[in-house]
């Protein structure tokens, strides 16, 4: 992975040309569609896994808290990394951990062994998911930086949607350890395309600070712990006091960055307002999301009474949608404002919503299926213009903060959601599935129009 003897002119010139352009562009793909299969694609196995590792099913569930845990812990460290180092070696750095992590979960003989392989597989794929959009402000020229972001959001969206369908294929004929193993291959090609075409970017030269990234981890990961107890109304008290100890380690966190010249958590970004307003957005947005993701396959299984397998397939038009859309708003986000673009994104999705909430008794699966594709759209219209202005509002030396920003805010978002629908149901249980999921949709029907509010509001800088 040697660099070329002129790599920072080459790094600040005005994207790659055609071809290396495209061979980067794959191999950002083939990494980004691992990293978010993998925080999907094992929860279909793990009763199988707790099987077969002699575990208890609560116990198998930390198989996937640990990654989601690790990968948010580790993204604005590792962005951090990135603006110090070059955000090709962190991105290369991650890829090759995510490798090797995924082989040993494939050979973990022990529970314990599995969830320390995948804390590993985590850390690896924060390392990529921290850097991407970063690296797009460098593969793609300017003009073009909205249809690079909407290319990301296109991979997302379609890895999202698939990875049910992968796990189910996968497991129809080998065990396990297999959903690990595919990764090997896909990996290690991903990492000899990305040595070759990734272009190398400035390093800022700053030093780490990693008193801030013990923080980091400590804050994103209580909060994690305390919104997934939030769920178990018998664990409330505890929910309660890890989510006090989150806002107090927070607070040390948060007022420490803002004494710092080059904060690990961009608290200098926060202050641009086209920036802040994009991050609330975001965080709106994708706990609106999530609200319905979660709440959908209990209404489609407990008030309709259809197969978890026809659940799936009836939620398949909103990710479908989301996939068509990206890259036809990554191009008019060039165009046109992405902050009135949002808007009217979210605005579709807030109609989509209400018409879900709105549904018949007994609906037929048309009638579901073009409320959810136009969630989609909206969604996927509002998206990659949401992320092209995260990633030009910062100053191009910045682009790593502003990259794992993204990235934090919709974990962040999707967290906020998860908790919010456990919540409701918990409140709501004693009237039913049913209710339960109507108010979770009103509710996300609320986040959507805020974030239309916050959308609008931004004014995009001109770089």
């Amino acid at each position: 992975m040697a660099e070329a003897a002129g790599p920072e002119t080459r790094a600040q010139q005005d994207g790659l040309p055609v071809r290396e352009r495209l061979l980067a562009m794959l191999a950002i793909a083939l990494a980004m569609t691992m990293a978010v299969l993998d925080g999907a694609i094992v929860n279909v196995a793990l009763p199988v896994m707790a099987r077969d590792l002699a575990v208890q099913p609560d116990a198998a569930i930390f198989v996937v808290n640990a990654y989601q845990i690790a990968v948010t812990a580790a993204l604005l460290p590792l962005a951090s990394l990135g603006d110090i180092l070059g955000y090709r070696r962190v991105y290369l750095a991650g890829l090759a951990v995510f490798v090797a992590a995924s082989l040993a979960c494939a050979l973990a003989p022990s529970l314990s062994l599995l969830v320390a392989a995948r804390i590993a597989q985590g850390l690896g794929a924060a390392g990529v998911m921290s850097v991407n959009i970063a690296l797009v402000r460098f593969i793609y020229p300017h003009r073009m930086i909205g249809r690079g972001v909407g290319n990301v959001a296109l991979m997302v969206a379609m890895a999202s949607a698939a990875g049910p369908t992968v796990a189910a294929a996968i497991l129809s004929f080998a065990d396990w350890p297999w959903l690990f193993l595919v990764n090997v291959p896909v990996g290690l090609a991903a990492l000899a395309v990305a040595s070759r075409t990734l272009p190398v970017t400035p390093r800022s030269g700053a030093r780490f600070d990693g008193v801030s990234a013990v923080l980091n981890a400590l804050t994103f990961g209580l909060m994690i712990v305390g919104v997934d107890k939030l769920g178990e109304p018998e664990r409330l008290p505890q929910a309660l006091a890890v989510l006090a100890g989150a806002l107090l380690v927070g607070t040390v966190f948060v007022r420490r960055q803002m004494r710092l010249a080059a904060p690990l958590l961009p608290v200098d970004l926060l202050r641009i307002p086209a920036f802040a307003l994009s991050m609330a957005s975001s965080i709106l947005a994708f706990s609106s999301q999530l609200i319905a993701y979660i709440a959908l396959p209990f209404y489609f299984q407990d008030v309709l009474h259809r197969s978890s397998t026809e659940a799936g397939f009836l939620l398949t038009p909103w990710p479908i949608a989301i996939a068509l859309m990206a890259p036809l708003a990554g191009r008019l986000a060039d165009r046109y404002p992405p902050g009135l673009l949002g808007g009217i994104g979210l605005g579709l999705m807030a109609a989509g919503l209400a018409a879900v909430a709105l549904l018949p008794p007994e609906p037929h699966a048309l009638d579901i299926a073009w409320r959810l594709a136009l969630c989609g759209l909206g969604f996927g219209l509002f998206q990659s213009p949401n992320n092209r202005v995260i990633i030009t509002a910062a100053p191009r030396e910045r682009s790593g903060g502003a990259s794992g920003m993204q990235s934090t805010a919709r974990l962040t978002g999707q967290s906020l959601g998860a908790a919010l629908v456990a919540v409701i149901f918990g409140l709501t249980h004693a009237q039913g599935a049913g209710f339960g999921v109507h108010v979770s949709l009103w509710w996300a029907v609320m986040l959507a129009l805020a974030g239309i509010v916050t959308s609008i509001l931004r004014r995009a800088p001109v770089r």
